[in-house]
């Protein structure tokens, strides 16, 4: 099992980070679907401020490419993200349109 661990800033406005948080209370069946066929696991994400950090758990079966392609292709999986963009910010440094990045593991016990 792979781990990968990712970052994000939301909007810094309490109306829209508890919005935000509330999705994330009820995330959309079809989301949950997406997720575990791709291959990942787990995942949590955690929120400190406007700052997100999300672990991913992934098995052998899972490559960011095929993740991608059948994300382009599910129009519910378009839906949410779309919905979510209006909740995040991009970090700086961030390529257009980039979301969520991949952080470096720096040490590991």
């Amino acid at each position: 099992m792979k781990r990968y661990c990712f970052t994000l800033d939301l909007i810094d406005n309490d109306d829209l980070i508890a919005a935000y948080k509330q999705y994330h209370q009820s995330v959309w069946p079809e989301i949950l679907q997406s997720i575990k066929s791709s291959g990942i696991d787990d995942m949590e994400i955690y929120l400190s401020g406007t700052r997100l950090f999300m672990v991913m758990d992934v098995n052998d079966s899972f490559t960011f490419e095929k993740k991608t392609a059948a994300d382009l292709k599910n129009a519910k999986v378009q839906e949410w993200e779309e919905l979510m963009w209006k909740y995040q910010q991009a970090l700086p440094g961030a390529l257009p349109g980039e979301k969520w990045r991949l952080m470096d593991q720096i040490f590991k016990l």
